[in-house]
């Protein structure tokens, strides 16, 4: 099986300031790849920066709101004006919910949207020659939530399934760019507390299943490995990914468990 070279490449990781998106920095540069890192508070890039440097790679930091495209443009002017070469794109920077459907403001549904869809297009498309000329391999963390829907979490299961269908479709269009779409179930971060409620707000509560989630830093090991292969999609957690494939090969038994199961 092919794997691929990550030493002496570039990876540009969003959100890369903690989650996922930093145990992930950690295991590119464990590889040897030097590490761009884009975020909204500097303090924490600065952290998982000196700990790449560490680690023996080079690595840089870059506050970015990926909900606001002058953000995204003082970015991609940035990489060009410094010369950086992308070889890997770890798009992580995301927001969740906790709100019921109909109680969810509109304005929440198109924050989602936003950060977790429109601001990695928007990236992707901004880039698009370096893209298609050096062949960058992009990974982006969806969620079970990508592939079926879930009670207080409407806005999020609708960004999380358009990834797939942008991410899927880019692959297919342009052979020299890989895409591995890593679909996490319920993995031990901060995701639940900074999930929006219906009007907008930080909920502010770790849900019981997030707490006593999968790993961070084992999800990012079982991660890197799929992208060095060029997997295409990979589900990564426990017991609660089971989900997935009982939604795809048995939808009544899925929609049966998902009407019952906690939503927290």
């Amino acid at each position: 099986m092919h794997m691929l070279d990550f030493k002496n490449k570039t990876v540009l990781i969003t959100g890369g300031g903690s989650g996922i998106g930093e145990a992930l920095a950690y295991q590119y540069a464990n590889k040897g790849t030097n590490v761009i890192l884009t975020g909204r508070r500097l303090e924490t890039l600065e952290k998982v920066q000196k700990r790449c440097i560490e680690m023996g790679v080079k690595s840089w930091c870059k506050t970015v709101d990926v909900e606001k495209p002058e953000s995204i443009d003082e970015l991609v002017s940035w990489i060009h004006s410094e010369g950086h070469l992308i070889d890997f794109l770890l798009l992580n920077a995301g927001i969740s919910q906790r709100a019921l459907t109909l109680d969810t403001d509109i304005s929440v549904d198109r924050r989602l949207m936003e950060v977790n869809y429109f601001g990695g297009i928007y990236l992707v498309k901004s880039l698009k020659e370096m893209f298609i000329e050096r062949g960058v391999h992009i990974a982006v963390v969806s969620s079970v939530s990508g592939v079926f829907g879930f009670p207080v979490r409407s806005a999020y299961c609708a960004s999380k399934h358009a990834i797939h269908g942008f991410y899927e479709t880019i692959a297919l269009e342009y052979p020299q760019i890989k895409t591995t779409i890593i679909i996490p179930g319920r993995i031990h971060t901060d995701v639940s507390k900074n999930a929006l409620d219906g009007s907008g707000k930080a909920t502010g509560i770790m849900d019981p299943g997030q707490a006593n989630g999968y790993d961070v830093n084992k999800c990012a090991k079982v991660a890197i490995k799929a992208i060095a292969r060029c997997r295409h999609e990979k589900v990564i957690g426990g017991f609660d990914t089971i989900m997935v494939p009982f939604y795809r090969y048995a939808t009544w038994l899925f929609r049966l468990i998902a009407r019952n199961v906690s939503a927290r």
